[in-house]
């Protein structure tokens, strides 16, 4: 297996000036962590061109695994995803002025991939480290979704393991945003360094609850 771990992050979007998934990504850029390199990407947050970039990365990179980190204001934990689905559905314009509406991912693909991490192994491992994470429904249908999907549509049967994290917010985010939850970015850092350390190193995934009732 290739000793490359590529970790991807969004510039900022929304009127943000700074992504948290991206000052993750960055600082672990270079990191060995079990016995494989991180190489960090930025990724735009513009429909299209983000899917472009992520397929160049992979090229150039020749990943053993993936997890794509993404920005979502209002969760206070570290968001392991299950699921995308193949939709955009755009509540807001991305970076290039898009607001798809209802429109495929990608026309020839499956309605949904699942993720090919361990998720619930990793989840595990974060909460038994003191650091707050829970598996995810949804990973929304912006451009967190659209990459979360097209990542898994090229990976399909590579045996490349891939998946999607979402993080909060930063404190300076949140400072801004009165009410909305955040985590710092050192603790950010450990979470996401945690989770890549047991997706790596876990090849059989625990089989305990992590559903929602509604």
């Amino acid at each position: 297996m290739t000793k490359t771990i590529l970790l991807t992050g969004f510039e900022p979007f929304g009127g943000e000036v700074i992504n948290p998934s991206w000052e993750v990504a960055r600082a672990l850029h270079g990191e060995l962590i079990a016995g494989a390199r991180v190489q960090a990407v930025q990724l735009p947050c513009v429909f299209g061109q983000a899917l472009d970039a992520l397929r160049v990365a992979i090229r150039e990179a020749r990943p053993g695994l993936v997890l794509a980190l993404g920005q979502a204001g209002g969760r206070c934990d570290l968001s392991i995803e299950r699921v995308a689905i193949n939709v955009d559905d755009a509540r807001i314009a991305d970076n290039a002025g898009a607001q798809p509406v209802d429109l495929p991912v990608d026309s020839s693909g499956p309605a949904a991939y699942f993720s090919t991490l361990p998720i619930k192994a990793m989840v595990a491992g974060l909460r038994a480290a003191g650091l707050p994470a829970s598996v995810s429904q949804t990973a929304g249908t912006f451009v967190c979704n659209h990459v979360f999907y097209g990542l898994q549509h090229q990976l399909a049967g590579s045996g490349v393991r891939s998946g999607f994290m979402h993080i909060p917010y930063l404190p300076e985010q949140a400072a801004r945003l009165p009410g909305q939850p955040s985590l710092p970015l050192a603790t950010l850092v450990q979470g996401t360094r945690l989770a890549l350390e047991l997706a790596w190193q876990t090849k059989t995934d625990l089989r305990l609850a992590g559903g929602e009732i509604s």
